[in-house]
């Protein structure tokens, strides 16, 4: 019998074993959850996570949930496992700032971002997390991205030109997705890694941008039951074995992974020995590099050149980081980009509002459109509110999860009614709890933003916001938000992000207008929300008429 064969065998029996402990375990050990209320198992097998990740209807079923059982609540897992959901705010400044410790980024979570990218910053805890991130924390402050911004402009009139070559005979359906994932690319390329990746100006093929389009959708496609069972899976045998396996597995979701994290890791490799190259060549060899030697990664190259024994990060990591950057950065703020310009198509009046905006901030009074500095596009307060409600009602990530690490009390920020109809004040959590954090939840939280927290509205940001958002303290390191999180796991590039959503916008606006394509556009459940066109397809798309204004 072949190791490969012994391998999945014993795999099967583990699983096997393992599957009959958690059908059994909850018939002779109850858990502290079990007296919250919540929607009912639908399956003995997959709980409520069929329910929760189905591409399309899990916006609904979590709505229905968060309105029905309210701001905590249970569910059921895999195997009937208990999971508690959340978007209390006093629980969510326990589980991202009080007790962050206690409450762990999810080993799932951990155990695919380190196999499918390394050990960067979105695969590591504990002290190898803070000392990755203490390295990465001044290439993403205001200065640096004060000096990065020309090259923002720089790229976007790349992108401005590329869009008014294809419209110059009139207004023509676009993909405005793909334009806005190719320019984030480039925009993380550049002021990211010294790299350019993509002039902007042809269509053209590339393994490496396809790779990181397809990161997320193609990640959402992996069964839950192997998705979840990642941690223990890669304990099976030497990771040379293992590989040797999945090179052979006929599975279409394991090849499609397979060959998107080899790409993501042989790009990114050439990358840092391009870089590294640079540097020891000395000054005058980075002036002929793309970024100059001011771009993130030549920042953190050299910081980390000089930097104590044990602060340093070894050459996987660096390898590692490079993904983790192009990931963060191109997927989550070109969907939210692609999502500001679907609002703005559906609401012109919005659109002509903000253009007028950006187009007198950009008048250099001689009748010509100047390029706006750090201060002046960050400042603008429109556009700020226009960013800010699409970020809010519309997360580019609805959900994360956190694992408990050892028994805990979750507190709460008001009493919670339980089944058995007595007042909840605090929530028991045993070690090896999962907690599904609701971002979407919490950012529409109607006890605290009001009313019309369904609504998208960037006036509700031009005029003093409720009290009780200010009273809640939400635990967000942005905007009374949790787009991005908070703690010391909070999102390391959302100023970069904003910069480049507002770069874009007030570049484009001016320059073209945006209308609604025939073409129903649907917005898919992934790790992170992404569109497509029509009931059935889930291929990353986004169509809007696009109208040259210049005459």
């Amino acid at each position: 019998m072949s190791p490969s064969v012994q391998l999945q065998l014993v795999g099967c029996l583990l699983a096997a074993l393992y599957a009959m402990w958690r059908l059994v375990r909850p018939l002779v050990s109850k858990s502290p959850l079990d007296n919250l209320p919540g929607p009912e198992c639908d399956s003995w097998i997959s709980g409520n996570s069929v329910q929760l990740k189905h591409a399309r209807d899990s916006w609904t079923y979590q709505k229905e949930w968060s309105q029905r059982y309210g701001r905590v609540y249970a569910f059921y897992g895999l195997l009937k496992e208990r999971w508690l959901c959340t978007y209390d705010p006093r629980a969510l400044h326990s589980i991202f700032i009080k007790d962050q410790d206690v409450f762990s980024e999810s080993d799932v979570l951990l155990t695919s971002f380190g196999l499918f990218v390394g050990p960067g910053l979105l695969a590591t805890v504990g002290d190898q997390h803070r000392r990755q991130r203490k390295m990465l924390n001044p290439v993403f402050s205001a200065k640096h991205l004060r000096e990065m911004t020309p090259i923002f402009n720089e790229v976007i009139h790349k992108l401005e030109v590329a869009i008014a070559s294809r419209v110059k005979d009139g207004p023509k359906e676009i993909d405005v997705l793909s334009w806005m994932g190719r320019t984030a690319l480039e925009l993380i390329g550049q002021g990211g890694l010294g790299h350019s990746f993509d002039p902007l100006t042809e269509d053209r093929a590339d393994e490496f941008a396809d790779s990181v389009k397809a990161y997320f959708p193609a990640q959402s496609q992996i069964p839950g039951a192997i998705h979840d069972s990642l941690p223990k899976l890669v304990q099976i045998g030497p990771a040379a074995l293992r590989r040797k396996v999945v090179e052979v597995l006929p599975q279409a979701f394991v090849q499609r992974m397979r060959h998107i994290s080899d790409a993501l890791y042989a790009q990114s490799l050439h990358i840092v020995n391009e870089k590294r190259s640079a540097l020891e060549r000395g000054d005058e060899a980075l002036k002929y590099q793309v970024g100059e030697g001011k771009d993130i990664m030549s920042v953190l190259l050299r910081a980390n050149m000089v930097a104590l024994v044990e602060d340093r990060l070894s050459d996987e990591e660096l390898v590692a980081q490079v993904s983790v950057l192009v990931l963060a950065a191109m997927d989550t703020t070109s969907n939210a980009l692609s999502r500001i310009l679907y609002q703005l198509a559906q609401h012109p009046d919005v659109q002509q509002k903000l253009r007028e905006e950006v187009t007198e901030a950009r008048d250099d009074g001689m009748g010509s459109l100047r390029d706006l500095d750090y201060n002046e596009v960050m400042e603008l307060p429109y556009l700020d509110a226009v960013c800010r409600e699409t970020l809010r009602r519309y997360s580019p990530v609805r959900v994360v999860e956190r694992l408990v690490t050892k028994d805990a009390v979750l507190p709460l920020s008001a009493p919670v009614r339980s089944i058995d109809g007595s007042s909840i004040e605090s929530i028991p959590v045993r070690k090896g709890t999962r907690i599904l954090v609701d971002i979407e939840a919490s950012n529409c939280n109607k006890e605290i933003w009001g009313e019309d927290t369904d609504e998208w509205k960037p006036e509700r940001w031009l005029k003093p916001l409720p009290s009780t958002l200010e009273e809640a303290h939400i635990p967000g390191v942005y905007s009374h938000l949790m787009t991005f999180i908070g703690g010391s796991r909070a999102c390391i590039g959302f100023k970069f992000s904003q910069l480049e959503m507002k770069v874009v916008l007030a570049t484009l606006l001016p320059a073209f207008k945006f209308e609604p394509s025939k073409q129903r556009i649907c917005w898919n459940a992934a790790g992170v929300v992404y569109p497509s066109v029509g009931e059935h397809l889930t291929k990353p798309s986004m169509p809007l008429i696009v109208k040259s204004l210049q005459v």
